[in-house]
């Protein structure tokens, strides 16, 4: 009986160091890219992106040419806006003999967010070799844009138009090439087509605004800087100096200097504010609130001479024996501390003959 015990626990032992053997031949090592591999897919699986990406870069120093791990890095890199390591590996899985247009896509798409235009054209060229099918004329045309390469630019976004008509970033950017070239007479139209299919996009409507105020349509000039703050854009300092201008371009004084007084109560010292508000009235007629806005011109510069040459004119205008003769007086004051200021005299002279 005892025998009989003794070789069932031989028998017992050889079964479990058996299986102890198997156990460790399908156990991947802890030291291993395949172990590290596979806890990243699992925490990847779980949601904790930043520790997958801890074990897919401690996977990656074990085998540094897995297509598999690589890939994983890169993706987990992306996933947490890690864009220049992300951009470093999915350039490795090229280096190592990944060519296929996903990865050519991946590329063209992170250079063109990280503004690296050339790689974009590149990328893009190289894809769509690979896959015709592919639509990368606007991210060739947006390159080209972005390097002030506007005839290639121009081309190439006019063929993105045919590939996606309701992108409405492209005419804007035709729009915008064609007035970066100052051909504004072009531009217009793409403007308009551009926030015809975005028209929630109140700066392209002010851009309109003042492309037509370039080519000195004033109507519209008004009309479009005025729309552009009725669909939200922010009315700052500069906004509300292009709208006075817009508004006096038209002849409606009172809302121009309106407009600008605005801007003094922010920023009284202003001199070119100041002087445009002078200037307003002046040519309106109103010399002596003319007058009153070179006053304060001179009050922060007592030696601008242009301020006072101009009091000068207004006193002339305003008519009358003494005003005439102040007005003399202070033009020659004028001409004494700037020369060049007797050059409108003598136009003024000319013009009386």
């Amino acid at each position: 009986m005892l025998k009989v015990f003794f070789s069932l626990c031989v028998l017992l032992a050889g079964g479990m160091l058996h299986s102890q053997t198997a156990v460790n031949a399908v156990t991947i090592p802890i030291d291993s890219a395949g172990f590290f591999m596979q806890k990243g897919l699992l925490e990847k699986q779980n949601g904790r992106r930043l520790e997958s990406l801890k074990n897919f870069e401690r996977a990656a120093r074990y085998d540094t040419s897995s297509i598999a791990i690589i890939t994983e890095l890169a993706a987990a890199y992306h996933d947490l806006r890690k864009y220049g390591n992300a951009l470093q590996m999915y350039k490795k899985l090229l280096a190592i003999g990944e060519e296929t247009p996903a990865l050519y896509k991946q590329l063209m798409q992170l250079c063109y967010q990280m503004r690296q235009n050339e790689e974009v054209i590149v990328y893009a060229e190289k894809l769509r070799k690979l896959d015709p099918s592919e639509k990368v004329s606007f991210y060739i045309g947006k390159a080209h844009y972005e390097t002030e390469n506007y005839g290639e630019a121009i081309k190439y976004l006019n063929a993105a138009a045919k590939e996606d008509p309701a992108n409405a970033e492209v005419p804007y950017m035709i729009a915008r090439s064609y007035a970066d070239m100052m051909n504004y007479k072009l531009a217009i139209p793409f403007f308009k087509k551009a926030i015809e299919l975005d028209p929630k996009q109140n700066y392209w409507v002010y851009e309109l605004g003042l492309i037509c105020y370039a080519m000195h349509d004033d109507k519209n000039a008004l009309k479009y800087i005025l729309e552009a703050a009725e669909k939200g854009l922010k009315k700052d300092a500069e906004y509300l100096e292009n709208l006075a201008i817009a508004y006096l371009n038209v002849g409606q004084l009172d809302s121009g200097v309106a407009m600008l007084n605005e801007i003094l109560v922010k920023r009284p010292s202003d001199l070119n504010i100041l002087n445009m508000v002078a200037e307003a009235y002046y040519y309106k007629a109103k010399y002596d609130l003319a007058i009153e806005y070179w006053d304060r011109v001179l009050e922060y510069d007592k030696e601008n001479a242009s301020a006072l040459y101009m009091i000068g004119m207004s006193y002339q205008k305003k008519g009358g024996r003494e005003n005439t003769e102040k007005g003399i007086t202070l033009c020659d004051k004028a001409i004494e501390l700037d020369p060049s200021l007797a050059s409108l005299k003598q136009k003024k002279m000319m013009a009386g003959l």
